[in-house]
């Protein structure tokens, strides 16, 4: 099992949290009680810097996620706040270290879950369901569940306690009612779901509160194998010496384009050279050859055997010849959708003897029956970026279906595909194939991306980094982060409103350099 690179930020699911806490409890004698009252004190700061006066309600559950909202109403009452404590059950039903902290409360003792009571408050701490909780909340849980969304809908704030009630930890999936917070104090280190929709968007602000378990001879994050993409995927990146020319950079191939369709193509390459390639080279239908020579000054054109202005089957060879002299090939932007056009793309994508990008086309002509295992049989590495509505095409699945569950159908068409695959979104999600294979999610909040174009720039951003010889999933995580950094710069410099894709392309350069 590969280990998470330093550049990516660990983000334990439950199962690796269980095992931490467990390590540092068993092996290195930290006291439970130490860990949850760290956690319910650091709740406490946030929920005191969302919720500044006025009265809070804390509603506990009956685990452990219950005695951190303890500790928590404690720490707010000795500042001098009024809380109001509710438990769903009985204090009887408590157990361990969540018993121990109801009976330290000073003040009233925890009274039963009185949903009315909700609408009357400052803010609430949603301590009821912990990382551990999977699928619909059931019986006392949905009715706090369904009543702080209620809260929250009418402008009370909610402050979640590790992961807002509803939403797998895990995963991001949200089945039922679900807790939609202002902000989540999560303990030792964010969890993927926090990061990942739909669970990202009701985690809100997300606050990583330290809680002592050490950081010498711990085992790695439990096996985490999520991890938040960082700064140092790009500072890792291969950098051009003094003695380099222009091959040291690598050639790109974008091979795509039809008749109405030349932007995509054009972006991409021009991505490509602006994210580092050496040497890119359009191979476009020759009737459109034209608009490529007068678009494009620094790509090369290679007019191909088309028909009606998209390329024809006899294009294949001669694509074929030029993947001879390259070291990356970028295929299906404008490609269009014929069944000529994707039979042309599947031969070749099979066929190709070097590392492979397939987005929007390349990716639509796969959906046909048994491509997807093809592509697991290629030699050379592959790299997918579909957008949620492609890979549902790809699985033969609803779009709501993606949505609802992202990273498990990211990890379906990796498997089936043998392939890294860039799920992009607010949460863009990079996932290798295998059981165990590791996930890079981006931190997103790059708003300026948001229109069109900007998945083209994505693809010759990361065939660029291919063709420098970077290792796929490191590639494609580099090229998210890569993208992720010039949106920002775009939506800095330029604003959200009206950003067009060459902006992104202008900003790549500076992204690297100053990212």
């Amino acid at each position: 099992m590969t280990a998470l690179p330093a550049w990516l930020e660990p983000l334990p699911d439950a199962a690796a949290q269980r095992a931490l806490d467990a390590w540092a409890i068993e092996q290195r004698r930290i006291p439970g009680l130490e860990l949850m009252e760290r956690a319910g004190r650091g709740l406490a700061e946030l929920v005191a810097a969302h919720v500044p006066e006025g009265v809070v309600a804390v509603v506990c559950g009956r685990g452990n996620n219950g005695g951190d909202g303890f500790v928590a109403a404690r720490a707010l009452r000795e500042a001098g706040r009024e809380v109001d404590v509710q438990l769903l059950g009985a204090p009887r039903d408590l157990r361990g270290d969540a018993l121990a902290n109801c009976e330290r409360l000073p003040g009233a003792p925890p009274r039963p879950f009185n949903p009315g009571s909700l609408m009357e408050v400052a803010g609430i701490v949603d301590a009821v369901l912990g990382t551990g909780s999977t699928g619909v909340p059931r019986d006392a849980a949905l009715d706090a569940v369904e009543t702080m969304v209620a809260a929250a809908e009418r402008g009370i704030p909610v402050v979640a306690c590790d992961v807002p009630s509803g939403v797998d930890a895990s995963t991001g999936e949200v089945a039922g009612p679900a807790v939609r917070a202002v902000a989540t104090a999560t303990f030792h280190a964010a969890k993927p779901g926090l990061w990942i929709a739909p669970g990202k968007q009701h985690a809100g602000e997300v606050a990583v509160v330290e809680i002592g378990i050490p950081a010498d001879g711990r085992p790695e994050e439990g096996g985490a194998r999520i991890g938040l993409i960082g700064d140092g995927a790009v500072a890792a990146l291969p950098q051009r010496g003094p003695e380099a020319t222009k091959f040291d950079g690598g050639s790109v191939l974008v091979c795509g384009g039809s008749t109405g369709l030349t932007g995509a193509p054009s972006l991409a390459a021009t991505g490509a050279a602006r994210a580092g390639a050496g040497y890119v080279t359009a191979l476009v239908p020759a009737s459109l050859n034209l608009v490529f020579e007068l678009r494009d000054a620094e790509v090369m054109s290679v007019p191909l055997a088309d028909a009606g202005g998209a390329l024809a089957p006899e294009a294949l060879e001669q694509a074929l010849a030029r993947c001879e002299r390259a070291d990356a090939l970028v295929l299906g932007p404008g490609l269009g959708r014929s069944e000529g056009v994707a039979a042309f793309a599947r031969e070749l994508a099979a066929q190709a003897p070097l590392p492979l990008l397939l987005d929007a086309d390349g990716l639509n002509a796969h959906a046909a029956d048994g491509a997807l295992e093809a592509l697991a049989r290629r030699a050379a590495p592959t790299v997918l970026t579909p957008h949620g509505g492609e890979l549902a095409r790809l699985l033969g699945v609803e779009s709501d279906a993606v949505r609802a569950r992202r990273l498990a159908c990211a990890r379906e068409l990796a498997e089936r595909a043998g392939a890294v695959v860039v799920l992009k979104g607010d949460d863009s999600l990079v996932v290798e194939p295998g059981a165990d294979g590791r996930v890079g999610v981006s931190r997103g909040d790059a708003p300026a991306l948001a229109t069109a174009g900007t998945g083209d720039v994505l693809a010759g951003a990361i065939g660029a980094l291919l063709a420098r010889g970077v290792e796929p999933f490191a590639a494609a995580c580099a090229g998210v982060e890569l993208h992720r950094r010039a949106g920002r710069l775009v939506g800095a410099r330029v604003g959200v409103e009206g950003a067009l894709a060459r902006d992104v392309i202008a900003m790549l350069p500076y992204a690297r350099r100053d990212g």
